[in-house]
């Protein structure tokens, strides 16, 4: 029996790879210090495994932006718009590589980012790849081969990891009409052919493809092409120790094909989905090595053992042990790195700390349950002491929460609807607020400066008092709304300095949270988060923004939004309870939110944005599936949005996703006004809501905030100018993609003011045509 890891976080304990990126991009350390930075991380993540006793060490999971981005690079899938950086000498393969995640700026050129989307149903995002008919495909990074190469000369026989053939066209776009993305995978798999060749050459023995894609729905031509690939593979390396990992859902009626594959062994999600191991073990061909992923990869509670050794129990009893791994149920780069830094009593409740474990932590539960499965559980103390552990979190008085539960119990139909339809609530708003065509807002943060986080840093070390902490926000807050005023902006926003993470900011404020010091995992790129942890019954003690709301609003005569998360993001972006359907959690929080809205509303507040871009990633990746939680998730924004008067508009918003299949729940929310990212896809996320006839007001994003270029009033003008062309322009709102906190105030001083002129032409060009 062996041990088994699929991948492993590569942001760094202490983030180190965000500060030597992000020092890199500001031109303060050089090419080889972030290489170093790189290799040091990933030799320490090798040796880390090897000493938690894992067997298969994964090489090629770590990546400097995304590990899509890589494989598009390694079989050069650059979009033509970039050659002309590859061109430029001076520019390493690294910068092609950021240029191609970020965009680019300099040197007389000026090149948009690729589009980024989520990861599945997870907060992380990849860079999208860009496909043309009859594209090739050439193995230009060996970025695969180096890290292998790296890792042997290290004493370490690693797996190198693979985004599968299938799984990359499917994750991509076709960039024009008339042809099937999936048609490429004849032009691309001679690409994988060579890269093995090269691996087969330094003696690999393992290799891992990702195949997520199995545990979808598939049409028959995509079946067909994991046929093909893999039929090819193996005729080509026939002694080649092949492993397709499966994650986020079972296989269901994909079993047949997956267990039909000519590959050596296959990884199954037991967390997620640990029905499918029974219809696995009918169809698994006697040699094929199953890899049992029964360590949640994706969560933090800990393992309960008993019911994972029943799993490997139930594969032992019909397969041979040297047929079986261990493994975690997915790669842990969505688990934080390392419980052991947890030292804050304060910040973590030791009681609630035992009950759970970080990414190192995992490794060692996996090893332990090799231990546990080959010699037996019954006189072991670690067996035991796990046991006791799990019983305490399930008896505990910390967890439950009588009163909220009754709260819950109580929602009614009529708590999830606003008093009269938008057609009604519209024109009160239009009378209340006298906003002109083609307003315009930002989606709520500006700038956390390192100036505004050292504030913060010092008023939790206690450096700064607690008024004295007050005083600099509000001179930022001051600065952040007379600046709006100046340039024209219609709807304001305060800019959220007082904040430290747009879930982490509502979950220190919720009984039924608690928090790391250092449990942060990577969002994308450079972008890290450090999801809070709900363990028990939510609910809101005192209010928690109007505060800050009411003081903005005092500065300007200008409708200052206020800004809250909705409780669908809430829960996605959180750690959340295991012991009860997430539906319970979502509405428990959707009651704490619906008192903040009112409270807002109290406070004199006319415009509440309740943000919800977890919406879509939070659809099961099964579409049989989709109405039940569907149902749940629209309920839960609506009993947070329901309680306030018609004139009070309710904004939303949303940030790369698709609408296309959820359409008709979107409008269900029945928000007053949507916000969504579209600058990336050149607005053909809005095509959803024109083919739809959205009825209430939308806001496509006209530029992109997670890249450092400004973009020209012109292109602002000609992306709002497609939008008007399939949403009517009295229905349209003006704003960039997403909140700005994590750009620079430079860049943000020069797109608001292009943004505002631009809807100041786009409302004259209105006028001169109504003449």
């Amino acid at each position: 029996m062996l041990t088994n890891n699929l991948g492993y976080p590569r942001i760094g304990s202490q983030r180190e790879l965000k500060k030597a990126c992000e020092l890199y991009w500001a031109g303060k350390t050089t090419l080889k210090n972030l290489y170093q930075v790189g290799r040091n991380l990933r030799q320490e993540n090798w040796q880390l495994q090897r000493d938690a006793g894992i067997d298969i060490i994964p090489s090629n999971d770590f990546s400097f932006y995304d590990q899509v981005l890589d494989m598009s690079l390694t079989v050069s899938a650059i979009p033509e718009r970039y050659h002309e950086v590859i061109l430029n000498k001076n520019n390493a393969e690294l910068d092609l590589y950021f240029a191609m995640a970020r965009g680019f700026q300099k040197d007389g050129l000026d090149i948009t980012a690729m589009e980024m989307t989520k990861w599945f149903d997870t907060n992380y995002h990849y860079i999208v790849p860009e496909f043309h008919k009859d594209q090739p495909f050439k193995l230009f990074s060996t970025k695969v081969i180096d890290e292998f190469y790296e890792a042997r000369q290290l004493g370490i026989l690693t797996k190198p990891v693979l985004i599968g053939p299938v799984s990359y066209l499917l994750l991509g776009k076709e960039k024009e009409a008339g042809f099937d993305r999936i048609d490429l995978i004849r032009n691309l798999l001679p690409v994988y052919i060579e890269l093995l060749k090269r691996l087969d050459k330094l003696d690999v023995q393992w290799v891992q493809f990702d195949e997520p894609f199995l545990s979808l729905d598939l049409t028959e031509k995509e079946k067909k092409a994991f046929v093909y690939a893999y039929g090819e593979i193996r005729k080509e390396f026939p002694a080649l120790k092949t492993i397709v990992a499966t994650y986020f859902e079972g296989l269901r009626d994909n079993v047949t094909l997956a267990t039909s594959l000519p590959v050596c062994a296959l990884h199954l999600d037991l967390v997620r989905a640990p029905e499918q191991l029974d219809a696995v073990l009918n169809h698994v061909p006697d040699k094929m090595t199953l890899s049992l992923g029964v360590v949640d990869g994706r969560n933090i509670w800990i393992n309960d053992f008993a019911k994972s050794l029943a799993l490997i129990e139930k594969a032992t009893s019909r397969l041979s042990p040297d047929r079986i791994m261990i493994a975690p149920s997915s790669s842990l780069l969505h688990s934080p790195c390392d419980l052991v830094l947890e030292t804050n009593d304060k910040v973590l409740l030791p009681e609630i700390k035992s009950w759970m474990a970080f990414a190192r932590q995992k490794l060692h539960e996996v090893s332990i349950l090799k231990q546990l499965a080959t010699l037996g559980k019954g006189s072991s103390q670690t067996f035991a002491d796990n046991q006791r552990k799990i019983d305490n979190r399930k008896t505990s008085t910390l967890i439950h929460n009588p009163s909220v539960k009754a709260k819950v119990a109580a929602i009614t139909d009529a708590d999830a609807q606003r008093a009269h339809p938008f057609a009604t609530r519209k024109k009160k708003q239009q009378a209340a607020l006298n906003l002109p065509l083609f307003p315009t807002t930002t989606i709520g943060s500006f700038p956390q400066t390192t100036e505004v986080r050292n504030w913060r840093a010092q008023w939790k070390k206690g450096e700064l008092t607690q008024d004295e902490y007050d005083a600099l926000l509000r001179t930022a807050t001051q600065d952040a709304i007379r600046w709006q005023n100046e340039i024209g902006l219609d709807v304001l926003v305060h800019g959220e300095f007082e904040r430290n993470d747009m879930v982490e900011y509502f979950g220190e404020q919720l009984a039924g949270y608690v928090f790391s010091k250092n449990g942060w995992v990577q969002s994308y790129g450079s972008r890290c988060v450090k999801p809070p942890i709900i363990f028990g019954d939510v609910s809101r003690p005192q209010p928690m923004t109007v505060a800050w709301a009411q003081y903005a609003q005092s500065l300007s005569n200008k409708p200052v939004k206020g800004m809250l998360t909705g409780p669908v993001t809430i829960l996605q972006w959180s750690f959340v309870r295991d012991d009860q359907p997430r539906s319970e959690t979502a509405f428990q929080i959707a009651l704490a939110i619906r008192e903040e809205v009112v409270d807002l509303e109290k406070a004199g507040i006319q415009v509440i944005q309740i943000d919800e871009p977890a919406i879509r990633e939070g659809l099961p990746l099964r579409k049989i599936d989709w109405q039940t939680y569907l149902q749940w998730a629209v309920k839960a924004f609506r009993i947070s949005a329901s309680g306030v008067r018609d004139e009070t508009q309710i904004h939303t918003h949303m940030c790369y996703s698709e609408f296309n299949d959820i359409i008709q729940n979107i409008a269900d929310m029945d928000a007053d006004v949507i916000t969504i990212e579209c600058s990336r896809s050149q607005m053909e996320l809005l095509d959803a809501f024109a083919d739809f006839n959205y009825p209430n007001e939308i806001g496509p994003g006209v530029y992109d905030i997670h890249s450092p270029r400004v973009p020209s009033r012109e292109e602002m003008v000609s992306l709002m100018r497609k939008a008007s062309a399939v949403v009517p322009a009295a229905q349209l709102w003006v704003n960039p993609d997403c909140g700005l906190k994590t750009r620079h105030w430079d860049e943000t001083r020069k797109a608001l003011v292009e943004m505002v002129e631009a809807a100041r032409e786009l409302r004259a060009g209105v006028k001169e045509l109504s003449v």
